[in-house]
């Protein structure tokens, strides 16, 4: 085992991921296996936990003709000799539930939050040829230039259903405070809130093993989006609310299994990093605020750098999301303009 550190106290005990098809174990009976993304955060973790009568897996990737073929291949391999009977899944976005429903086809039950399990199986019966109306009048709202708005009125939308497996009815929920066995322990289950919608984490009773998912991640940010079906939320006040209770039960000693990067410990000081980030993106927003702006306008004082076009969606959902938390707060004040995009400063 190598252990790096890094951010004054955050700790990586594995330095290196599992190749496609391989298995790592964190702990016993806990193997860690990684698959593919085809974007810039190109992996997702995914963890089997062995139980008496076959395997437990926490999320599942995409549903591609690839990622299937790994799981063939880790289901012929790392786990052969049990039967995977259950698939636990800790919130509802595509690389975490994808393969859900492909699994349960196999004979595996479906564990997840209400929220999760809802949001997902109505997201893959709703497809679109092109942008929905409400879509493209948050874009025009967010502020997106006019030429890119028009482009993407004419492209086909990415769709929850091109890369989720198809969910069959019924499920086994897991709601905050409960508890659930699997991998020879008992976890507590603790939902968090902000990057999605009763996002489920998993503390091991008595032990040190955290199965954190997106919602306790390492060296890097989850996205704080706000979207068309609700475009008045406030993820990031949800997400620091978040941080802020699991604080109460995080311990130096805990070792994070996350669902992107590298397991770590550190986690007290990691959620504080998680809090202090976002402040410090809402204090510079204030000031770049001094004078109106559309949300379009606000990715460099967010995130310190320019965005590029394939950044560009998960970077306008954000910029309303730190938007939407001030203007909650009282601190902004918003008008359209003449182009129908919201013009946002601080209030007088």
């Amino acid at each position: 085992m190598t252990v790096t550190a890094a951010d004054e106290g955050i700790r990586y005990p594995f330095a290196l991921a599992p190749g496609p098809g391989e298995a790592t174990e964190v702990a016993e009976g806990i193997l860690w296996l990684r698959l593919p993304l085809p974007m810039a955060l190109d992996h997702v973790n995914v963890f089997a936990l062995v139980d008496d009568d076959g395997w437990t897996i926490l999320d599942t990737g995409f549903d591609t003709g690839k990622t299937r073929a790994i799981w063939q291949s880790v289901l012929a391999g790392p786990l052969s000799g049990r039967p995977l009977r259950r698939v636990i899944v800790t919130h509802y976005h595509p690389d975490h539930v994808g393969l859900a429903g492909w699994f349960q086809s196999r004979g595996a039950e479906l564990v997840t939050t209400r929220t999760s399990w809802l949001f997902a199986r109505m997201l893959t019966l709703d497809e679109h040829k092109l942008p929905a109306a409400e879509t493209l009048t948050f874009w025009r709202r967010a502020g997106m230039e006019a030429g890119l708005l028009s482009r993407r009125a004419t492209e086909r939308p990415f769709n929850f259903c091109d890369v989720v497996a198809p969910l069959p009815l019924g499920y086994t929920r897991v709601a905050d405070g409960g508890r659930i066995r699997a991998g020879g322990r008992d976890w507590v289950v603790r939902v968090g809130h902000g990057h999605a919608p009763e996002h489920a984490t998993f503390w091991e009773e008595g032990g040190t093993l955290v199965l954190g998912g997106d919602q306790l991640l390492p060296s890097i940010s989850a996205n704080l989006g706000v979207y068309a079906s609700e475009p008045m939320a406030d993820p990031v006040g949800e997400w620091l609310e978040s941080c802020t209770a699991f604080r109460t039960f995080a311990r130096e000693d805990h070792l994070v299994l996350p669902g992107h990067k590298l397991p770590f410990t550190g986690l007290p000081l990691r959620l504080g990093q998680m809090i202090d980030n976002h402040r410090g993106a809402l204090d510079r927003l204030m000031d770049h605020l001094s004078e109106p702006r559309t949300a379009a306008d606000c990715f460099v004082p967010l995130f310190k750098r320019a965005i590029g076009e394939a950044e560009y969606g998960l970077a306008l959902v954000e910029a309303v999301a730190h938007l939407n938390h001030l203007l909650h707060r009282g601190l902004v004040e918003r008008m359209l303009d003449a182009n129908g995009a919201w013009l946002w400063r601080k209030a007088t």
